[in-house]
């Protein structure tokens, strides 16, 4: 049988499964799986992100616009930073590092 070990648990919560167990003549144990099984029979709301279709109206045209997006990202030409007189970034990431 699969055990269950929940920590950091609100200070009341176990006090209330132990009051309910009270008032139902059960276990601590038997409770708990009861509250369980009551709280997964129950039908749970779906999930909505902060972006999606059903929260944002032109999702579907931005979600179209992304290769376009990444086609010009990837067109764009790369800066030596050497040419405007900049140092390497892997030199000061080697100098962060043997300090």
């Amino acid at each position: 049988m699969a055990a269950l070990n929940l920590d950091n648990l609100p200070n009341e919560l176990p006090t209330q499964i132990e009051q309910l167990a009270t008032e139902n003549n059960c276990s601590v144990k038997e409770q708990a799986i009861a509250l369980l099984k009551q709280s997964l029979n129950q039908p749970q709301e779906k999930l909505k992100f902060l972006i999606s279709p059903e929260t944002d109206p032109t999702w579907e045209q931005r979600r179209k616009a992304v290769p376009k997006v990444l086609a010009e990202i990837r067109s764009r030409r790369r800066v030596n930073p050497a040419e405007y007189g900049l140092p390497d970034s892997t030199e000061l990431i080697r100098e962060d590092r043997e300090r």
